[in-house]
């Protein structure tokens, strides 16, 4: 149940930073369609930041010389 609440908790935090950031209207149909594009961009960042991570750490050398 937390992490429902938590996930909740930080998907309307995150939708309102977008709102407040970008100057959006959400009473108007262009606000409600740069708002949905502008979200969902920022899920696939959230995905795609920890790929490239963990592949950049699994290329380090990590034995000693």
């Amino acid at each position: 149940m937390r992490i429902i609440v938590l996930f909740l908790i930080v998907a309307i935090l995150s939708g309102l930073f977008i709102i407040s950031n970008n100057n959006l209207y959400i009473y108007e149909q262009e606000g409600r369609d740069i708002f949905v594009e502008l979200y969902f961009d920022w899920i696939n960042q959230l995905s795609f930041n920890p790929e490239f991570l963990t592949g950049d750490v699994v290329k380090l050398n990590w034995f000693p010389e």
